[in-house]
């Protein structure tokens, strides 16, 4: 008998279901996995078929003979499979969102199919040349492919393993752990090394984590060791899936891979059209293509035996979506290899604070690469401290001088500007203090509006001072400077160089990114100007000099993750230099020498930059040591915002009193995270507007994801926002702004 009741969610933040339907299917053909037409109200939408049944299903509202059939189906094969529907659900719980967004999010959004221009590699021949690995990537390749085929049986010389010399995989637990803190990226599991887990009865040999982490600085070749694993896994008749950030830096990777592999890879990214992503889709599906390259949402690609996913630049913001579902592909990378059993591999030079936790409590393996293979030595960095000097403009002498002597020798300059960034911070000019929150050690604001230095964490807001509370001179103000101004400086003061400009506002069309960045290297400007774009992973073999505009514009964002973002950015943006040659120079201009993202940036000291931050994070309690769930309240009218956020914290400071309250024996474990567990705010976001829209945050923050989600499953399912009051919530959130 035909199936004739379809199951379809649709991409709206209401988290059912709804019953359908079919239209005419003379083959009885299966609807699970196709995408349908059909009118929902009085709109025309695309819905999502997750389940078909025979019969009305007994929990429908609606009387058999008011069901509408859809309109048609849009598909002629399916799109998405049971992992696909399983994973949306999961994203659905994890990330607050309804099931139909998750999936909308997953799938391309193309109706027909069209070749992905620019990117059909159908004619190109892989290149099967052989690369000699040094020691230190041959031994990173062999140990993250020896846990992995301990795992199935496979030895690394074809043989098989003996079933009882394989280790248990390391997120054995029951699959529902992934929907709370099981595969929490900042839980560590040095804990749960010496536990039974429940699944297979065996303790967990803390010596074989499936998580696995290539750690060396730029330029150390960590993209042939990817290579290495990518080709193993092909051979072993794999999948893999290889992330990067953005596609800023793509187009090099991109072409690399391509190179090595041909028409085996898939290029998912944001230049496709949306018909361009569902034939690479489909390729996918069609295992024409086995290895996916893209930016976040490439996490999703539906890979037919996938072997291992690969995320480049771990550390990257980009990776977290900043529209709902507010998904972190890292997060969502770890719950795919959890279920599929198989390994993740990450790489950076500068990992994440909470990766580098991990790494140190044994919850992730660590595989370092030490030599720089081109043979440029590290480039030497300098510090150039603004403080007292009276410069014009952005550019100090010491780097005007040294931009002048690279131009002489024909070499190359990249000025880096971390735009992003308030301008608006206090500091006193005469010993550079700074005015911080006394509760959240968090840079204050200024808001010229109300006259007031203010926290956007908890609220707390002061009058700003006449003189510096530290040293009484009456030398204080505010300071900062952006792109557009530097760009007519450099014009200025250098008339013959020839210059470029890389960031948002200047890259317009589709491709300008890569033909800039294409003719630097080729020599045809001499110096380039650039934003965070240019700190990703690009290689100039002709670059001498990096010049750091202003290394604290990061620093001071109200933004707990300020220090960590300025360490890794003058890294990464050091890294550049003398790459090819071992003469490059950095010259990081500063206005505070001796705060620690910076100063050990400028001296390299990677461990030591991280013992220190993950101290202040244990001290201040934010992330790896605690959870972060963040609601912003956005509404047209700033007191409607206001209300919207007060009457919500009233709630869930009920919903944590009713928590820590429960008779039920089955939530010792949530009463106990409840001790833990604080309402911070509300208060104004640090973008206070946006858009038009005014903007009030709640924090919720604690030691348990799984509580925090619980607070705001309940919330939202008994709150009723007022009028236009819209309500987004960002589970672990990268930024706070």
């Amino acid at each position: 008998m035909p199936k004739r009741f379809l199951q379809v969610v649709l991409n709206i933040p209401l988290n059912q279901s709804f019953t359908y339907l079919d239209c005419e299917n003379p083959d009885e053909k299966s609807r699970v996995g196709f995408r349908a037409d059909l009118k929902f109200g009085n709109r025309r939408m695309t819905g999502f078929i997750v389940s078909e049944s025979e019969t009305l299903p007994a929990d429908c509202p609606v009387e058999e003979s008011k069901i509408r059939p859809i309109l048609r189906v849009l598909d002629e094969e399916p799109l998405f499979d049971a992992e696909i529907i399983e994973l949306a659900r999961w994203i659905s719980h994890y990330y607050l969102c309804s099931v139909g967004e998750a999936i909308s999010s997953m799938l391309p959004g193309g109706k027909r199919e069209s070749d992905a221009g620019g990117f059909s590699f159908l004619e190109e021949t892989p290149d099967t040349k052989a690369r000699t690995l040094s020691e230190e990537q041959a031994k990173a390749v062999e140990e993250i492919l020896k846990i992995r085929n301990s795992e199935l049986g496979i030895r690394n010389d074809g043989g098989d393993v003996s079933p009882s010399l394989q280790p248990p995989s390391v997120f054995s637990a029951t699959p529902s752990a992934g929907c709370g803190s099981g595969t929490a990226f900042t839980e560590t599991r040095s804990k749960l090394a010496s536990q039974v887990l429940p699944l297979t009865g065996r303790s967990l040999p803390s010596n074989a984590p499936n998580l696995h982490y290539l750690y060396g600085a730029t330029g150390t070749g960590k993209t042939e060791v990817f290579m290495q694993v990518c080709e193993r896994l092909l051979a072993q008749e794999k999948g893999v899936i290889y992330l990067v950030p953005e596609i800023g830096l793509t187009p090099q990777v991109t072409q690399a891979v391509v190179s090595r592999f041909g028409n085996t890879v898939a290029v998912l990214h944001s230049g496709l059209t949306p018909s361009q992503k569902l034939s690479e889709w489909r390729r996918i599906l069609n295992r024409e293509a086995r290895i996916v390259i893209g930016a976040r949402s490439a996490v999703f690609a539906p890979v037919p035996d996938l072997g291992m996913i690969i995320i480049d630049e771990e550390h990257d913001g980009s990776y977290k979506s900043g529209n709902t579902p507010r998904y972190h592909a890292r997060q969502v990378a770890m719950y795919r290899c959890a279920k599929k059993k198989i390994p993740l591999l990450m790489g950076s030079a500068t990992p994440s604070v909470e990766a580098w936790n991990m790494m140190k409590t044994g919850g992730i393996m660590r595989h370092t690469l030490t030599r720089r293979l081109a043979g440029g030595a590290m480039p030497q960095v300098k510090c150039v401290n603004l403080t007292g000097l009276s410069i014009e403009g952005a550019i100090s002498p010491v780097l005007q001088k040294e931009i002048e002597s690279t131009l002489a020798e024909k070499r190359q300059t990249i000025l880096f500007l971390n735009r992003r960034g308030f301008t608006h911070f206090f500091r006193c000019n005469s010993c550079g203090f700074e005015l911080k929150c006394k509760n959240c050690s968090v840079s204050l604001t200024f808001h010229k509006a109300e006259k007031r230095l203010r926290c956007h964490y908890c609220g707390y807001s002061v009058s700003p001072p006449q003189s510096c509370p530290e040293c009484g001179s009456l030398d204080v103000g505010y300071s900062g400077f952006g792109t557009e101004f530097i760009e007519n400086e450099v014009k200025a003061k250098f008339p013959n160089a020839r210059i470029v400009r890389v960031d948002t506002d200047s890259v317009s069309h589709k491709g300008e990114l890569t033909e800039k960045i294409d003719a630097f290297k080729k020599g045809e400007y001499d110096i380039m100007l650039g934003t965070q774009m240019v700190a990703k992973g690009l290689n100039f073999p002709n670059l001498k000099l990096v010049g750091v505009i202003l290394a604290d514009t990061g620093l001071h964002m109200p933004d707990f993750r300020a220090a960590e973002r300025t360490f890794s950015l003058i890294t990464q943006v050091a890294g550049r230099a003398g790459r090819f040659f071992p003469d490059g120079k950095v010259l990081v201009q500063t206005y505070c020498p001796d705060s620690a993202p910076i100063a050990y940036a400028v001296a390299g000291k990677t461990e030591e930059f991280y013992e220190s931050e993950i101290q202040t994070r244990e001290m201040l309690n934010f992330p790896p040591f605690a959870r972060i769930l963040r609601m912003v309240f956005r509404a047209p009218s700033e007191p409607q915002a206001i209300a919207g956020a007060n009457g919500a914290a009233a709630i869930l400071h009920q919903i944590l009193r009713g928590v820590q309250v429960s008779s039920n024996p089955n939530a010792l474990k949530m009463q106990e995270a409840a001790k833990h567990t604080e309402i911070l705010g509300p208060a104004e976001c640090p973008l206070s507007k946006i858009a038009a829209n005014y903007r009030q945050q709640i924090i919720l923050r604690g030691s348990s994801i799984s509580l925090l989600q619980y607070m705001a499953h309940t919330f939202a399912k008994n709150y009723k926002a007022p009028g236009e009051v819209y309500i987004e919530y960002d589970v672990d959130p990268v930024s706070l702004l």
